[in-house]
């Protein structure tokens, strides 16, 4: 059994005006992330804690299994327009690997959820990579819903992936 955890309570006040510094602070007060409204971010405070289990010994204890990671994939976006820009090519190739890795058609996925900051540049970046990756492989299949847990809570920064992965579970 393993324990995995992330923790985010930074102080908003300085981590918004380190935002501001990038123009991805919403100045507007207006955070909606694939909003074409939306100016930027909100930094969130939060934690969470999951439970991993190698499957083998889940299924061997008879514990309730909720989810099951099948495949890991990573890139670094490369040299983008500055540090926090994103780049398609690199979150195309962290796709390939994580569904070529869990054995997982793109056609059979149902629901996504993403990075989705509520920056402008970040979500048209992960829209377009997203669309760039699935639209060939979907086949006639139906495109799979997103969504983004930031829309609820802003930005949880160093646990900014911890809600998605709740909240899909």
């Amino acid at each position: 059994l393993m324990l995995a955890g992330a923790v985010s309570g930074a102080d908003p006040f300085f981590i918004n005006m380190g935002f501001s510094i990038f123009h991805a602070y919403p100045e507007h007060g207006f955070s909606a992330p694939f909003d074409r409204n939306t100016k930027g971010l909100f930094a969130g405070e939060g934690a969470g804690v999951l439970a991993l289990k190698r499957l083998e010994d889940a299924e061997r204890d008879n514990d309730k299994i909720y989810a099951i990671v099948s495949g890991i994939g990573l890139s670094n976006d490369g040299k983008g327009q500055f540090v926090l820009s994103p780049n398609s090519k690199g979150q195309v190739k962290a796709f390939e690997r994580a569904y070529r890795d869990g054995g997982v058609d793109p056609k059979h996925i149902e629901v996504i959820e993403c990075h989705a900051t509520g920056t402008p540049l970040g979500d048209k970046v992960e829209l377009a990579s997203m669309e760039q990756f699935f639209a060939p492989r979907l086949d006639g299949a139906s495109a799979p819903m997103i969504g983004s847990a930031k829309s609820n809570l802003g930005h949880l920064l160093t646990a900014a992936g911890m809600p998605g992965i709740m909240m899909m579970i």
